[in-house]
């Protein structure tokens, strides 16, 4: 299995992709491929314009995709994909679209079976069990919260320690701490931004130029660096 789960597509101040892109090359090797994209978290512009973004930054790298939504059979055109990659944006309208073409269980048996994947922000939180711990507004409902379950552990993107001042509501990490007092079996990673987790067969490894903050119910949430040992993540079945 070939995961790069990435927090986020733009740096501030950077352009779309940069901080990323280099690592999406080298992640899908010298031989130029052609990946299935997923554009469906997109919400306030089109899947035609979201492809034409994508494919700009992936053209200059020397690979190509073309997005799902051209295919009359989805679950088809999952099955030929020489690579998957989902984008961000809206979390739920992503879930209830994927679960609308049917795609889900497609896209996980591919990626089980060795297709490289690829996820920003949305497209992270879709490669977990649930999307329980997205950021996002729940502007759709989907058929359940259930998604790919390609990691046994929960991402939160663009993991954030501010808490400004005045605001009086909940931190992030508050957030993460609820949700591990009702999933207590579960490890969260809170991935900040500019910051990924890349994943081969049994090997994890963060990349980026900051710490990853892991919850855990019962235990003080741990900074790891890029040079810690994240692999008690893998294969942990929730126990």
């Amino acid at each position: 299995m070939k995961l790069l789960l990435i927090s986020n597509s733009t740096n501030a101040g950077e352009a779309y992709l940069a901080h990323c892109i280099e690592n999406i090359k080298n992640f899908l090797g010298e031989k130029k491929i052609k990946a299935l994209f997923i554009p469906y978290a997109a919400v306030t512009f089109s899947f035609d314009d979201y492809e034409k973004k994508v494919k700009d930054n992936f053209q200059k790298i020397g690979h190509d995709i073309i997005s799902i939504h051209h295919f009359e059979n989805s679950v088809e055109a999952v099955e030929n994909a020489e690579a998957i990659i989902i984008g961000g944006g809206n979390t739920f309208a992503l879930t209830k679209r994927m679960q609308d073409h049917g795609i889900i269980n497609a896209i996980r048996n591919k990626v089980l079976d060795g297709t490289p994947y690829i996820g920003w922000s949305a497209g992270s939180n879709v490669a977990c069990p649930t999307i329980r711990t997205t950021n996002d507004m729940p502007v759709t409902e989907p058929v359940s919260f259930d998604v790919l379950k390609l990691v046994d552990f929960q991402i939160n993107p663009h993991y954030l320690d501010a808490h400004p001042e005045g605001h009086a509501g909940e931190t992030r990490e508050m957030r993460i701490e609820e949700f591990i007092e009702m999933n207590k079996s579960i490890y969260v990673v809170g991935l900040r931004e500019g910051t990924m987790l890349e994943i081969i067969n049994n090997s994890i490894k963060l990349i980026g130029k900051r710490n990853a903050r892991i919850f855990k119910f019962g235990q003080q949430p741990i900074e790891l660096t890029p040079n810690d040992d994240f692999t008690f993540l893998l294969n942990l079945k929730n126990k």
